[in-house]
């Protein structure tokens, strides 16, 4: 009767230690470097009992639209400008989670056409992204190269009608994040995410002819609907992603072009 009831304990053990490694935690990502990140720190995770499962994507919709429909349980792609443009445009509520920042991917103009941007002609064409924050971000940008003068430089979401002065008079391109990359033979400039960069072979510290600094104000963070945001689950993940593993593995891996926020 002893040993019954031991072994029946021992299974009872058992199956709470497997039940208690099979919480899964559902993050969407893009696939350079957030998926890569994610699935560096899966072993970490599981090793407090959480399954993580990265779904790759390759826009910027579709991972917070699987979140805000309860799909996935969180995202791992955008910073807080563009996630607060997305609600304000989709009538959505997602959220950072607490201390969700992770990195700054140093957003970069890139050319096939030229070596120096002193070299780029009147006229020229110029493919930023169509979206308010990374279009407005592409904006700043161009306006800290003394390219272009804008109406309030402090606002972070500013538009080409927000372009006061245009010496070269640069025409405008807009396109969707993604499509930057093989838009270069047909631009004379495109400003590129870093992400779509790397995913397109391009170094960002080597090829960008110019880049964001360190103080950026575009740390990529995780974000979640409000009744997630504050879980356990999602708090160990912050924890790992927020590591000095984390923070090792992005100076080794990307060499500057991924850089700690924290």
């Amino acid at each position: 009767m002893l040993k019954k009831t031991l072994s029946a304990i021992a299974l009872a053990s058992l199956a709470l230690t497997v039940h208690a490694a099979d919480v899964v935690l559902k993050v969407a990502a893009t696939a350079v470097p957030h998926a890569e990140i994610l699935n560096h720190i899966k072993p970490a995770l599981k090793k407090q009992g959480i399954e993580l499962q990265v779904r790759e994507f390759s826009d910027y919709v579709q991972p917070n639209a699987a979140v805000e429909d309860k799909q996935l349980d969180a995202n791992f792609f955008q910073h807080q400008p563009y996630l607060d443009s997305y609600n304000k445009d989709r009538k959505t509520s997602l959220v950072a989670v607490p201390n969700g920042t992770v990195h700054v991917e140093p957003f970069g103009a890139y050319s096939s056409k030229i070596k120096n941007i002193k070299d780029l002609k009147d006229g020229a064409t110029v493919a930023i992204p169509n979206d308010p924050s990374n279009g407005g971000r592409a904006l700043l940008l161009l306006a800290k190269q003394g390219l272009i003068e804008l109406k309030d430089p402090k606002s972070l979401t500013p538009t080409a009608l927000d372009v006061v002065k245009n010496p070269k008079k640069l025409r405008f391109r807009e396109l969707e994040a993604p499509l930057l990359p093989r838009a270069l033979a047909d631009v004379d400039l495109a400003l590129i995410n870093t992400n779509y960069a790397i995913e397109a072979k391009l170094n960002p510290t080597k090829d960008a002819l110019f880049i964001e600094g360190k103080d950026s104000p575009y740390a990529n963070i995780v974000a979640a609907r409000k009744d997630r945001a504050d879980s356990a689950e999602i708090a160990k993940l912050m924890q790992a992603l927020r590591s000095e593993d984390v923070k090792k593995f992005l100076q080794d891996k990307y060499q500057g072009a991924v850089v700690p926020a924290f």
